[in-house]
């Protein structure tokens, strides 16, 4: 028999899941990452950044905050976090041919299905954020 405090501690714990989605971080990127995922049928969005760049950090303001909103993100995607001071001349970067810093890209198989470039709109990255839901 179910007792009330086994409904009662079942509902608590119920209600976190929203706070746990939420909190989920980015994966740090190390080489290969990106590809082993896509290999496993993954979609990706990659954002490349520093953290001494303010429009990365305002971009990573909006993309929690849409991803807070919106939990089917964090289900149809893999969310990594490229360091431009580490890995900004690297592999991934040159094979992407990325500019800057602050360029956010969803990818899926071997196609790239968007990027957003130095812009921090939520529209822009909602935007580009729907690709991957598609």
């Amino acid at each position: 028999m179910i007792t009330r405090r086994q409904i009662l501690l079942g509902a608590a714990a119920l209600s976190l899941l929203p706070v746990a989605r939420a909190a989920q971080a980015m994966i740090d990127y190390t080489p290969g990452l990106v590809q082993e995922r896509l290999a496993a049928g993954e979609t990706v969005f990659v954002d490349f950044s520093a953290t001494w760049c303010s429009t990365c950090r305002a971009q990573g303001r909006v993309i929690e905050a849409l991803r807070a909103e919106n939990p089917a993100y964090d289900a149809a995607m893999t969310f990594v976090k490229v360091d431009w001071d580490t890995h900004g001349t690297g592999e991934l970067s040159r094979a992407l041919n990325i500019p800057r810093r602050s360029t956010l890209v969803v990818l899926r198989g071997e196609q790239e299905l968007g990027r957003v470039v130095a812009q921090t709109s939520e529209r822009d990255i909602r935007a580009l954020m729907d690709l991957g839901l598609a």
